[in-house]
Order: C-alpha cells, then sequence, then structure tokens
C-alpha cells in the first residue's frame, strides 16, 4: 500500500487547488484523475465558453461599428475551424499551465479512478496500475465535480441534442438553436449563438431568467436579450421533444396556456447540473449523498463531512456552495490548510461574486432585494441606469446598477447589469466582505469617465451626497 499525506480524488478547480496549496504547505499529495487536470472549467465549460463568448463579442462590435458609428465594415464570414483552433489553444496553454504548476508544486498527478475503501484508503479502479491501494496519513478530499443533468428521451447525440459540455464541440453553426433553461449557462449560450448569427429561443420554467438573481438584474437581462431578436419564453415548460433528420421538434407551454411547437436545428438542455460520485463507493467509509446527490459537510468552517479525514470541495457541495470554479478555489484553500493543522477562515458564501457572461452581462455579489426584505432588515435600495454616465451612453447597451443596504447600516448586495461588468464586481466584493457602509465607500472617487462612475454614484446618492442622480 502506498502511503502520502493527502489524497485529491479528483482534478478540477476544486481538486487542483486543493493539492496546490496542500504541497505549498510541506505537505505529500497524490491527485487521482481520470481525465484531464482541470476539469469542466478547463476543458469543456469556464475557459473555452469564454474564448468563445469574446469572439461573439468582436462579431457585435462589427455590427454595431456599422449600425451606430459610421464605420463599413461588414462581416464576411466566420471561419469556424480558424475561432476553434484558437479556442482549443487557449485551452490548451491553460491545461500546460497547470500540468506544470502541478509538477512544480511535487504533487503527484495518479491517472485513473478511485474509490473509497475505508476512512483514510483508496483503490485505484482503473488506470496503471488498477488495483493499487494508497492511504492517507492527514485526510481524503473528494472533488469529483459535477455533469450535466440530461432530460430523459432527450439524450445527447453530440449534434442536434447537446448539453453545456459538448455544445461548443458540435460541429459547425446551427442555423437555430432551442435552448431549455434560463440559468447562467442557458443564458450565455443563447447570447453566443445570437452572436453568431442563428435564431434562438430560450425557455425556462421559472416566472424570470436567472430565477437566483435580484428581479430587475432579471428584467434588463431580459430586455437586453430581446434587443438583439432572442426569443425568451419564461414560465414555459416543455411538454414533449421529438428528433427529426433536420433537428428537433418541441413542444412548449407557456404561462399562459399557449402551446408552441418549436422547430430548431438544434436543441441545448442546460436545466442544470447533478454531482458526480458514481463509483466513489462513498459506503465503504461511511458516506451517504443527500436527496439531490450532494455531499453534505458536517462542518463547514472546515468543509469535513462527517467521517472526519473526509472532505469535500467544488460542486459534490450543496448550497450554500455556489457550483462556481472560484468558489471551489477557495474551498480547497481552507481544505488544505485544514489538513496542514491551519485554522483558516471559512468560506464567506455570501461574498463570492456570481457573473453571466452574456451580451448583456450580469453580476451581482450578496443579498437581492427581496432575500434583504425577508431577513427582517429595514433596507434603502438605490438602482441607477449606466446611460446616467457618459460611459454609459458611449456604450449605448443600456444597464443599470442596484445597491441594496440595510437602512443606517452596510451594503448587502450590488447588482450589475451591463457591457464588462463582470471587470467590475471585485469592488462590491470587498464592500459585502467588509460590510462597508454607503458612506464609507461614497468617500472614493471612481474614475471619469467609467462605467465604474455609475456604481460610486449610486452610493453617493444612498450616503445623501448624489451629484447627478436625481
Amino acid at each position: 500500500m502506498h502511503e502520502t499525506d493527502v489524497i485529491v480524488i479528483g482534478g478540477g478547480t476544486g481538486g487542483y487547488s486543493t493539492a496546490l496549496r496542500a504541497a505549498a504547505l510541506g505537505l505529500e499529495v497524490a491527485l487521482v484523475e481520470r481525465d484531464l487536470v482541470g476539469g469542466t472549467c478547463l476543458h469543456r465549460g469556464c475557459i473555452p465558453s469564454k474564448a468563445m463568448l469574446h469572439a461573439a463579442e468582436l462579431v457585435d462590435g462589427i455590427a454595431e461599428a456599422r449600425e451606430r458609428w459610421g464605420v463599413r465594415a461588414t462581416l464576411q464570414a466566420v471561419d469556424w475551424p480558424a475561432l476553434t483552433a484558437t479556442r482549443d489553444d487557449i485551452v490548451a496553454r491553460n491545461h500546460r499551465g497547470v500540468e506544470g504548476h502541478l509538477s512544480h508544486a511535487g504533487v503527484q498527478v495518479v491517472r485513473g479512478s478511485a474509490a473509497l475503501t475505508g476512512p483514510r484508503t483508496v483503490r485505484l479502479t482503473s488506470g496503471d496500475p488498477a488495483g493499487r491501494e494508497w492511504r492517507a496519513r492527514r485526510g481524503i478530499v473528494l472533488a469529483t465535480g459535477s455533469r450535466p443533468r440530461t432530460l430523459p428521451g432527450l439524450e445527447p447525440d453530440g449534434r442536434h441534442v447537446v448539453t453545456s459540455d459538448d455544445a461548443l464541440f458540435a460541429p459547425g453553426l446551427p442555423a437555430s438553436v432551442l435552448v431549455l433553461g434560463g440559468g447562467a449557462i442557458g443564458v450565455e449560450y443563447a447570447s453566443l449563438h445570437r452572436s453568431m448569427g442563428a435564431q434562438v429561443t430560450l425557455v425556462e420554467a421559472a416566472d424570470r431568467l436567472l430565477p437566483l438573481e435580484d428581479a430587475d438584474v432579471s428584467r434588463h437581462l431580459t430586455r437586453g436579450l430581446k434587443k438583439r431578436g432572442i426569443e425568451v419564453l419564461t414560465g414555459a415548460r416543455l411538454e414533449a421533444a421529438e428528433r427529426r433528420p433536420s433537428g428537433v421538434r418541441a413542444t412548449v407551454r407557456t404561462l399562459r396556456g399557449e402551446v408552441r411547437v418549436l422547430d430548431a436545428e438544434r436543441l441545448l438542455v442546460a436545466v442544470g447540473r447533478v454531482p458526480v460520485t458514481d463509483g466513489l463507493e462513498l459506503g465503504a467509509a461511511g458516506l451517504t449523498t443527500d436527496d439531490r446527490g450532494f455531499v453534505a459537510p458536517a462542518d463547514w468552517s472546515r468543509l469535513e463531512t462527517p467521517v472526519p479525514g473526509i472532505h469535500v470541495v467544488g460542486d459534490l457541495l450543496p448550497p450554500p456552495s455556489l457550483g462556481l470554479a472560484h468558489a471551489s478555489f477557495a474551498e480547497g484553500l481552507v481544505v488544505a490548510e485544514t489538513l496542514a493543522g491551519r485554522s483558516p477562515r471559512p468560506v464567506e458564501y455570501s461574498a463570492i461574486p456570481r457573473v453571466t457572461y452574456s451580451s448583456p452581462q450580469t453580476a451581482s455579489v450578496g443579498l437581492s432585494e427581496a432575500e434583504a426584505h425577508r431577513s427582517g432588515r429595514e433596507v434603502v435600495v438605490n438602482t441607477m441606469p449606466l446611460t446616467a454616465v457618459a460611459k454609459g451612453m458611449v456604450h449605448g447597451k443600456g444597464g443599470m446598477v442596484k445597491v441594496v443596504a440595510e437602512a443606517s447600516g452596510p451594503v448587502l448586495g450590488v447588482h450589475l447589469v451591463g457591457p464588462h461588468v463582470s471587470e467590475m464586481i471585485s469592488e462590491a466584493q470587498l464592500v459585502v466582505g467588509w460590510e462597508a457602509e454607503p458612506g464609507d465607500v461614497a468617500q472614493h472617487i471612481h474614475p471619469h469617465p467609467t462605467l465604474s462612475e455609475a456604481v460610486g454614484e449610486a452610493y453617493l446618492t444612498l450616503a445623501g451626497r448624489g451629484l447627478h442622480q436625481i
């Protein structure tokens, strides 16, 4: 039996961040990964999708240059193989970077799958050599991630029916796309395909897009997507779907009871993700999943399961964990430092930013207005359109800043919609995380002219010092 200090099962963002930090603290680490280190985020999700969304932004810019700015530019064609080659190069370079970091840190990467055989032991169930057993002196970290949820009878085929795992790698550009699911993934892929020229219909069962975000975020986002020609059906449910030679035909019932028959070349199922625990044999270590398939910690401050020494990070965690790559980085740091005998601060999930990289983008941190009211606090709110500042007029894409604060108290939530707001949310993370009051932030000057001025003006108004907001 091979021994090491820490065994990490799963090499995605949560797993490799745990491994890197543990190794930096002097622990001997074995990282078991059956596919490629970097996981879904690097190879099928965050990185390739944002590369494609950047290309989509460039395509949109050509139309804006012609229609708004008098630049006589036209889009001749999208060279799909060249575009995907650039995307794949970005992914490959990031992958080599992660592998290099792990090697330099001294992390032993074990290729294969692993199953628990006890509270401190695992067995390789595939890889080289299969059957080898390992023992962890300090602890085991479960970081096996998640996979897209699928619908019965609509199993992905990689061409006409796809999920977020394979949508980017399906052949060619479809002329029409039906997206099921109005969460962040569905909205991003709807936006991407529309930029590339597809006719897009976005169907969400809840009464609004991004149903977990502030209602004003949903409203402004929906307005922006519709302005771009995306058909948005909220409060709509899929009743039937059938594959056809040219794509998929779906029957949808709308909130008003109207039955719509929708034909699309491609159906993208984006109805959530489910934890991956297949083959882990959790029971051998005395662990079980909850009714949703998550592995819940007994101690959230240490992310330690009911079995001492077994920790969990990433998409295996239930809420309040967010299933976001940057959240799993933070979780990995906490677990690694705990295993090294330190006492790290717990992850503060309420101060973790949430971003949707569509056009328009959304970015939020902290409580929505409705959540703040439900908490029993006396709440004050200020909303300011981005077009109220000069740079917002330059961009001409609408959007807003919304600040939710406790009356005579700290900022509870910040919500942004508009161009490039993903790059503006970090300030709000500090404001919410440090429990700053609007007056604390209002004394700091935002540069002119920038979109961030709208954020500064929102705080100034709440602090009773407003300049441009009426």
